[in-house]
């Protein structure tokens, strides 16, 4: 801070001409701007400004050193000020990672509606399944199912949760037939999520009835939508969180089976670095989804 309080006392000597009146510009002492100067000169090894009791005038050498003083002062001015910008004002390229169906099903539709409010914030999504290291990977904010995080400096907040559903295609049931209890999804084929928590047991609740099965796979994937697919071609049952599947069910061309047992239900959380100093682009996409995520069943 000494330093910068030099420079800054040698630029406004420089200008007004005048030790007192440099003095006065930042608030200091005529002693303590007296002191700075002679440290500042000291430190250089140069003589910077030539004083008497009557004037003083800058050296040749503090006439190259003003300069660059000056251009140094200008330039960390011109870097704070953008670093206040952006606490105060949503700018820059927002890094935020979800899964694939997260991405199609609800964060693209959103996108037009959120560049409406904040123009200057452009959005780079990165659509994946796996879980990218927010720090090292440079992400603003991740969307997860899982409930915590293994580095505890992370923020991890609730945006919503949602069901899972088991379905297949009415072809394949027709083929198959309807399971009528949990235990019968043994004669059937399972399209699994191999990113599940544990991808090879399901634990179904009934009331106060329960019950967790082991499941073998027909067909497994790293990825929603490949196993929306699947179904879609009458491969098996699969589980997937509801709002992956919803058109499927509302127009048919999946059922629902087992519709009297459920599974966990699936948080989805944000994660983010810190509450203290976050950028408004982050704090207005967080705030943004929350108002929107409100309106979701």
């Amino acid at each position: 801070m000494d330093r910068w309080t030099e420079y800054e006392l040698f630029v406004k000597i420089t200008e007004l001409g005048s030790l007192s009146k440099a003095a006065e510009a930042l608030g200091l002492s005529n002693a303590a701007a007296s002191r700075h100067l002679a440290a500042l000169e000291d430190r250089l090894g140069a003589r910077l400004i030539e004083r008497s009791t009557r004037r003083l005038f800058v050296t040749e050498v503090g006439k190259e050193f003003y300069s660059n003083s000056k251009a140094a002062l200008i330039a960390m001015q011109g870097a704070t000020d953008a670093v206040s910008a952006t606490k105060s004002h949503p700018v820059g390229v927002l890094r935020v990672t979800a899964s694939l169906s997260l991405c199609l099903r609800h964060i693209l539709p959103l996108l037009s509606k959120f560049n409406q409010q904040y123009p200057d914030v452009r959005l780079d999504l990165i659509a994946e399944n796996r879980y990218y290291d927010i720090i090292d990977d440079n992400i603003d904010v991740a969307l997860r199912t899982r409930e915590s995080e293994p580095d505890t400096s992370l923020v991890v907040r609730r945006l919503t949760d949602t069901r899972r559903t088991l379905a297949a295609s009415p072809d394949y049931l027709q083929r198959h037939g309807y399971p009528d209890h949990p235990q019968a999804l043994a004669d059937h084929q399972l399209l699994l999520y191999t990113y599940a928590t544990d991808p090879y047991e399901m634990a179904f609740q009934r009331g106060a009835e329960s019950i967790t099965i082991p499941t073998k796979a027909t067909f497994e994937s790293n990825d929603g939508q490949l196993l929306r697919a699947a179904a879609l071609q009458g491969l098996g049952i699969l589980a997937q969180p509801t709002y992956v599947i919803h058109d499927d069910l509302v127009a048919g061309r999946l059922i629902p089976v087992l519709t009297e047992w459920s599974l966990p239900r699936l948080a989805i959380n944000m994660v983010y670095t810190s509450r203290l100093h976050l950028p408004a682009k982050t704090r207005a996409f967080i705030d943004f989804l929350l108002k929107e995520f409100q309106h979701l069943d």
